[in-house]
């Protein structure tokens, strides 16, 4: 069983991105399921898994 909430590092791994572009991509809202707890950033699993992708708008961490 896959845990609900990842780590910005797993989810980095999961979108096959650079931890960095990640957190860019977080600081600018383009992120689903962000949540933070504490200090730490955790990102809902499920979020990621059904994020529509494709060509519609701006790379990862590319402002609009």
């Amino acid at each position: 069983m896959h845990p609900a909430f990842l780590t910005v590092d797993e989810a980095a791994t999961l979108l096959r991105v650079n931890r960095k572009t990640l957190y860019e991509a977080i600081r600018l809202g383009q992120v689903p399921g962000v949540a933070r707890i504490g200090k730490a950033l955790r990102i809902r699993r499920d979020a990621l898994v059904t994020w529509p992708t494709g060509n519609s708008g701006p790379a990862l961490g590319e402002k609009r």
